[in-house]
């Protein structure tokens, strides 16, 4: 398929873009303490201008650094200091054909207190010692735990209103003259990147941070000129756009990444905040304004899911908010809309729902996307799953280790450089990886790159371990994905993949490897101390979930109620039963990422499924189970048909012993050396590989 409409050119403003591939923003935490770009940065950002993005636009760029950082770590243009380092990001971008916009931002009230006039002091001291940093991010825990609301300083919000639903612990009302100040510390900001020759500027007017809480009636209650009416809730982008057209230039290209639709409607709350009608109102004025081009977006921190999508999303879904933007603005539509492939990006070109495709995600996951389209191979795009190990880890690493983002699928993030000129320290000794999940390919890729023959030995006809059993989820199919694209990328490097091949000590002894990377996942635990547990009806979650076995019309415990509970729970709804759900701990899910708890909860309520927390399971009796309250002690009987099993696994390591007893090289990765996501697999085996 001819992407003729995705790789042409187009103007926003005055600078034309050389296709429609935009790199929307996203935080990675790659940055310093004093705002400037790190080496780290830039390869990151070069890497993706080589592969071939028309327009970059890095993550969040503060505006001041006492009130508006979001990481210590960010991009900042908040004194003339940061107009040459930028030049060289600039130039680092332009050396590839791609343009270079930055989005200037303030959180607002989904900020963080502990970042609160913090920077002017810790700036210096981390120029000389830049050890600092890392005890900073050690004490962020403590600086924002319960204690620190009755000592930390408050973050400023359009007015006082509702906490958000991630972010400040606490807020106030601005001033109008902190408002003044914020509005020309805006305006500063983008002087300066225009001193620095950046191709255009972005106000970040969108996901709920500051810019649409002044647009939002749910988070502006001001009683004067920026507040009240819709003409008074636009006054302060107004003031905003109005100044930068003045001191750069009514030519300098100015973009705003606006939110179409609060979306509250999706989580319940129909009537707050504002809604499509509104946010057509608002693209129609910022038009008249003088801005160049809407970079269309949704939702806020309060309706996560709705703007940062987890994989149960459909590619597309949104893209109806764009064509709606679109249809009453003459300049051009930006919009990300959960594009994954090149042939979507360039449906909805054709069928006008927007101008540019926009996306963060696809590109983290493959910097080469745009060229891999471009160049006739669309087939080998690693593509993006959705299942937001980005996003998690961004937030732990930089809240809390000074450490920036990682993808699940592209373990090169940040390391772009040293990736790119891996020594070739492997000079062919053959190394046999057990397992072709995730972790299995992620290893046996690394070390083919480092040099090394590499085979992949799986037991089951088909690759893809834990995998399998995740994407068999109801929404889940896309994580197969995962595998699929692994499998191309592992033939391209010529690797072997051997499937319905069982290891065993003699065969890989007979093999004669250097080593030999077990990565064989785990198995359910089905604890022998529980009495009844060998019942005929009693299941594994692995069993509903891949169909070996079919619940219907029936009393079912599962048993755990973490994100495979969850799952196989949906799907025992899907099937008409009636569903208990025990978990011991006194939260659902509680080491799950939260977007995918609320995801899953969604389908889940209205099937009025009963959740039994702090209860454990003490015995499995013919037509039930016991329980006990793990707090008071109290044991009761649960009525059910059937028992479900959905307690984690246990490594699958087994090989590991008579593999050392032989004085083999032994390396345990993923599940087979500790459970979790599909990130942390990959994570896993990368680092391994990478030390071998």
């Amino acid at each position: 398929m001819a992407f003729d409409m995705l790789f042409s050119p187009m103007k926003i403003g005055t600078m034309e873009v050389k296709n429609r591939v935009v790199m929307t923003a996203a935080e990675f935490s790659l940055g310093q303490t004093n705002g400037e770009p790190t080496e780290r940065m830039m390869n990151y950002y070069e890497e993706r201008a080589k592969g071939g993005v028309g327009l970059i636009i890095p993550g969040i760029c503060r505006v001041n650094d006492m009130a508006a950082a979001s990481t210590f770590t960010q991009l900042s243009m908040s004194s003339d200091r940061h107009i040459e380092p930028m030049k060289e990001l600039v130039k680092r971008v332009h050396r590839h054909g791609a343009k270079l916009c930055i989005q200037l931002h303030h959180p607002g009230r989904q900020g963080y207190c502990s970042s609160i006039n913090t920077l002017p002091m810790i700036i210096p001291i981390t120029d000389r010692f830049p050890q600092v940093p890392a005890m900073l991010f050690k004490a962020t825990p403590v600086l924002l735990g319960l204690e620190a609301k009755k000592v930390c300083m408050s973050q400023q919000a359009p007015s006082k209103c509702e906490l958000s639903a991630h972010g400040a612990m606490r807020i106030h009302a601005m001033t109008k003259h902190e408002v003044h100040k914020l509005r020309d510390d805006f305006i500063a900001a983008a002087v300066r990147c225009q001193k620095a020759g950046v191709d255009a500027v972005e106000l970040h007017a969108t996901h709920g941070y500051i810019l649409q809480q002044f647009l939002s009636p749910n988070t502006n209650q001001r009683k004067d000129e920026y507040g009240g009416s819709f003409d008074n809730r636009m006054r302060f982008i107004t003031e905003i756009i109005q100044g930068i057209k003045t001191q750069c230039g009514k030519d300098y290209p100015l973009i705003v990444r606006m939110t179409a639709d609060e979306m509250y409607d999706r989580i319940g709350l129909a009537g707050k905040g504002y809604s499509l009608s509104v946010g057509k109102e608002i693209a129609k004025r910022l038009e008249a304004l003088g801005v160049d081009a809407l970079n269309v977006s949704s939702a806020c921190y309060d309706a996560y899911n709705y703007w940062l999508e987890p994989t149960s999303f459909e590619p597309g879904w949104r893209a109806y908010l764009a064509k709606e933007i679109k249809s009453v603005v003459s300049i051009p539509v930006i919009a990300a809309n959960f594009i994954r492939s090149p042939e979507q990006a360039e449906r909805q070109l054709e069928e006008g729902y927007q101008d540019f495709i926009g996306s963060a995600r696809n590109f983290i996951c493959d910097p080469y996307w745009a060229k891999k389209a471009q160049e006739g191979h669309p087939e080998t795009i690693r593509r993006c799953i959705g299942c937001l190990h980005c996003i998690k880890s961004f937030i732990e690493n930089a809240a809390t280790k000074g450490a920036p983002g990682e993808c699940a699928l592209n373990p090169s993030v940040g390391i772009e450089k040293e990736f790119a000129a891996l020594p070739d320290t492997g000079r062919g000794f053959p190394i046999v990886v057990v397992g072709a999940g995730p972790a299995g390919l992620t290893a046996a890729m690394t070390l083919k790159r480092r040099g090394y023959d590499v085979t992949v030995l799986e037991k089951e006809a088909a690759a893809g371990g834990q995998v399998n059993i995740a994407a068999a989820g109801p929404c889940k199919d896309k994580l197969h994905w995962a595998i699929e694209d692994m499998l191309t990328e592992a033939a391209g490097l010529g690797i072997t993949v051997q499937t319905g091949t069982e290891a065993t000590a003699e065969l890989l002894a007979a093999m004669k490897p250097y080593a030999v990377v077990l990565a064989t996942g785990g198995t359910p635990i089905k604890p022998r101390s529980i009495e009844g547990i060998d019942r005929e009806t009693v299941f594994t979650a692995p069993e509903i979930l891949l169909g070996e076995k079919e619940i219907k019309d029936s009393r079912v415990a599962v048993i755990g109620s973490g994100l495979t509970g969850l799952e196989t729970t949906e799907k025992l709804n899907e099937l008409g039963n009636t569903v208990t759900v025990i978990e011991m701990a006194d939260k659902v899910a509680g080491a799950a990422w939260f977007q995918f708890v609320d995801d899953s909860m969604s389908r889940i309520k209205p099937y009025g499924t009963r959740f039994m927390l702090s209860t454990k399971l003490v015995s499995i009796e013919e037509h039930g189970v016991t329980v006990e309250d793990a707090k008071t002690g109290v044991q009761q009987t649960v009525d059910a048909d059937y028992v479900v099993l959905s307690m984690g696994v246990r490594p699958n390591n087994a090989l590991r012993e008579a593999l050392e007893a032989a004085g083999i090289k032994t390396v345990t990765v993923g599940d087979a050396d500790r459970g979790g996501t599909i990130g942390n697999a990959t994570q896993s085996a990368f680092h391994k590989a990478m030390v071998l």
